[in-house]
């Protein structure tokens, strides 16, 4: 079906009368900030405590915006005998936003979490060589990243927090089986300390049965004839001679 001569204007007249009839609103920026989105890619923000240099976002950067400069420093062994070792130290790290087109790639490949955006949108200068922020600038703003969104309470959990729950639940489940075995050997020596106190404190209770043991035992030992009420010969018996008479 062709189209009605002069739909086109006619349709263009219908927004117009649409958006005549609404209220005119007027931002007061500055006066009054604009609410951003909650995601809202202003300026890129430095954690510098996480960065550990290892160059992935200065490589990954498509426009080469990010500078980066460190040194070796060596640290001491941590344990004796333990072997030095060495590490990277930052010097430099600045974001040349002249050059960047907030891709935010260097964001998502940096493995330590060390880079965040950050809604922060003023930041304009008059000369361009202004735009080159260093480590310092882009640590100012990281106290105005907004606080990650909740997760889905019906999402899966992270592969990452149940590997730590599960390290954590064994880390405690050896320390509650060690302190159980030190409760156990401190019962157990606690009680034979007070039996050795209890032994010790009633040595008359030891003593005659000491006594009577070595008393059988000297009676074991003597001979028949050193007993005074051993048997004697009917020979010796003048009592049983005169029974007999």
């Amino acid at each position: 079906m062709p189209p009605i001569p002069g739909s086109g204007l006619a349709k263009g007249l219908a927004v117009t009368l649409r958006t005549m009839t609404k209220k005119t609103v007027t931002a007061q920026y500055p006066d009054v900030q604009p609410e951003l989105p909650p995601r809202s890619r202003g300026v890129i923000a430095l954690f510098e405590e996480n960065c550990t240099v290892c160059m992935l976002c200065a490589r990954e950067c498509p426009d080469w915006c990010i500078y980066i400069d460190s040194h070796k420093e060596t640290v001491p062994a941590a344990a004796p005998g333990g072997r030095e070792r060495s590490r990277n130290v930052l010097d430099r790290f600045a974001i040349d936003f002249s050059l960047c087109m907030y891709c935010g790639i260097c964001i998502e490949v940096c493995p330590f979490d060390a880079l965040f955006w950050s809604p922060e949108f003023e930041y304009a200068e008059t000369d361009i060589l202004d735009l080159t922020h260093e480590r310092d600038k882009l640590r100012d703003w990281m106290w105005t990243v907004p606080e990650p969104p909740a997760l889905d309470p019906h999402a899966e959990e992270p592969k990452e927090i149940a590997a730590a729950r599960k390290t954590a639940d064994k880390l405690r489940a050896q320390q509650e089986q060690q302190e159980q075995q030190e409760q156990q050997e401190q019962q157990e020596q606690q009680a034979q300390e007070a039996a050795a106190e209890a032994a010790a404190a009633r040595p008359d209770a030891a003593q005659p049965d000491a006594t009577q043991a070595a008393a059988a035992q000297e009676e074991a030992a003597q001979p028949d004839a050193a007993r005074p009420d051993a048997a004697q010969p009917d020979a010796a018996r003048p009592d049983a001679e005169e029974g007999k008479a």
